[in-house]
């Protein structure tokens, strides 16, 4: 099974909890990772924080600080929909379909590869 918190941010989900202003507290901190003086020098690194649930969220994706916390947002609100609804939750749903999808390709391609192999075993069994 899919750990309920890593199945966040794969959606586009509408049907999402609403979160409030009061229940978020927000901290600018330096990021980390490569970029040298352009991450080292700048606090655009978001950490945001959903105190009834005590979910935290860092956002460090772009430059700029105010797309940095639009996107630790929509993290949050998918965490917390998550927490709240467990299976229930789109984004959960979202995430096994299309998990069953990558194993469906999965196994069309190995059975390409075999249909292969016996072709080609096929072709040099003619030649002799």
């Amino acid at each position: 099974s899919v750990p309920l918190l890593q199945a966040a941010r794969k959606s586009n989900s509408l049907n999402l909890l609403e979160l409030s202003e009061a229940e978020l507290e927000e901290q600018f901190v330096r990021g980390d990772g490569p970029g040298g003086q352009a991450t080292n020098k700048t606090n655009n690194c978001v950490v945001l924080k959903h105190i009834p649930s005590g979910i935290v969220v860092k956002c460090h994706q772009t430059r700029s600080v105010e797309k940095n916390r639009k996107i630790a947002r929509e993290i949050l609100q998918e965490k917390v929909d998550l927490f709240y609804k467990g299976e229930d939750s789109d984004v959960f749903k979202e995430k096994k379909a299309s998990e069953k999808q990558k194993q469906e390709k999965k196994r069309r391609a190995k059975e390409n590869l075999e249909r292969k192999k016996l072709f080609k075993e096929m072709q040099q069994l003619e030649k002799e």
